[in-house]
């Protein structure tokens, strides 16, 4: 193919353009440059642009995960509608025959020296792992209307951060099988989320009881079971509930399921910040749309840490504020409730996590050393346990024997 022929089928690139594709305009330069210290000084930027982004030897790999992550007039339709526009369908598969064909550049091709450090065709991802890129433009609609745009299609969580979402690039990988016991409280919170992603009537979720029992590790393993299936987080601190309006037009437009996850929920007495939660739960301007739930966790069971004092005061219908207060709990749909576990429960997650782990250690050595580590850190829970279980395989494998 003749340089101009490449140049010209890059300026008529209509949605994959350099803004969603730096390469594209780096190879603009290359095909546009004179001479060959011109064309070596372009050819080392579109090469840097493909080893910052981890394909420096894969020209397909490049072209399709940044066709897959993202966010343009195509994607966009395709996330959010079961038809896209047959015009933007129709300029997707032109692109998209025009970047297969990217895929496959040679130095001569790009008028440089055979010996130059040139990478290979490679092989793309799903569902652009092979060729004929122009005719898997319903797959790719596909794609984007399971796994949403830009930062939704590339991350399956985020925090609220200063008014934004910032993407969580390592999640916490725990699944439901890392986590022992406690069946029935997992159960019915899945069971609640399977709801969800089925569009079926679904409640928001309270999950609360002692400190270190897994209420936080339950909503991350679920998130991992379901992210697959178009489920992401939006992680949102206690300061910033009277932003919830914010989330919920930042998430207008896509068909993706969230939950907004906010983690050690409580409330003073003379903190309003229940009554922008009150809204976000029920009721108010911005209320939460049907692909959106509230998932908190808590240690206390009616949010609103109370004291004596509280109750004093010279207000004229106490009574009537202190039960507004305390029924904030009552408006999730569903609430579970985590305990300590016993001696038996504890020994079954202990039990269950070295059994994973495959530690050669006695059932009689591993409870009885578990239990001078909770000991000395208050108590039985499963935080405790797998705490021990991390602090005995260091020193398995360092040869120290059981502690």
């Amino acid at each position: 193919m003749e340089k101009t022929d490449w140049y010209g089928g890059l300026c008529s690139l209509m949605i994959y353009t350099e803004r969603e594709i730096p390469a594209v305009g780096k190879l603009t330069e290359l095909f546009r440059a004179q001479g060959e210290a011109e064309k070596r000084c372009a050819y080392a930027a579109f090469f840097r642009e493909l080893a910052e982004a981890g394909f420096a030897d894969d020209l397909r790999g490049y072209f399709s995960s940044r066709v897959l992550y993202s966010d343009n007039l195509f994607a966009r339709e395709a996330s959010c509608r079961d038809e896209v526009d047959r015009m933007l369908m129709r300029a997707a598969e032109h692109d998209l025959e025009i970047l297969e064909k990217l895929c496959a550049l040679t130095p001569a091709d790009a008028g440089l020296p055979a010996e130059i450090p040139f990478p290979a065709a490679g092989r793309g991802l799903r569902p652009l792992e092979d060729a004929r890129w122009g005719g898997k433009v319903e797959a790719l609609a596909a794609f984007h209307r399971k796994n949403g745009c830009g930062l939704f299609a590339r991350n399956k969580a985020f925090l609220w951060r200063d008014g934004d979402l910032v993407p969580v690039t390592h999640t916490n990988e725990i699944t439901l099988d890392d986590l022992k016991t406690y069946e029935e409280p997992r159960r019915r919170v899945l069971e609640n989320t399977q709801a969800f992603m089925k569009g079926l009537p679904a409640n928001n979720v309270l999950l609360y009881g002692d400190r270190g029992t897994g209420k936080s590790s339950t909503v991350h393993a679920i998130l991992n079971r379901y992210a697959p299936e178009g489920l992401r987080m939006i992680e949102m601190p206690k300061s910033a509930i009277a932003e919830f309006p914010k989330v919920v037009e930042k998430l207008r437009g896509t068909a993706l399921k969230f939950i907004i996850f906010i983690d050690d929920l409580s409330f003073s007495t003379n903190d309003s910040g229940y009554a922008q939660l009150k809204a976000a739960l029920e009721g108010g301007l911005a209320a939460r749309r049907d692909n959106m739930l509230i998932y908190a966790t808590s240690n206390l069971r009616h949010l609103v840490r109370e004291k004596f004092s509280d109750r004093e005061g010279d207000e004229l219908h106490r009574r009537d504020t202190m039960q507004e207060q305390l029924s904030l709990a009552d408006r999730f749909g569903l609430m579970v409730t985590f305990i300590n576990p016993g001696r038996q429960q504890y020994y079954d997650i202990l039990d269950g996590i070295a059994a994973d782990r495959k530690l050669p250690v006695s059932a009689e050595e591993l409870h009885a050393g578990a239990e001078r580590w909770a000991l000395s850190r208050g108590g039985r829970s499963p935080r405790t346990a797998r705490q021990y279980i991390d602090h005995l395989e260091a020193r398995i494998k360092l040869g120290l024997g059981v502690d």
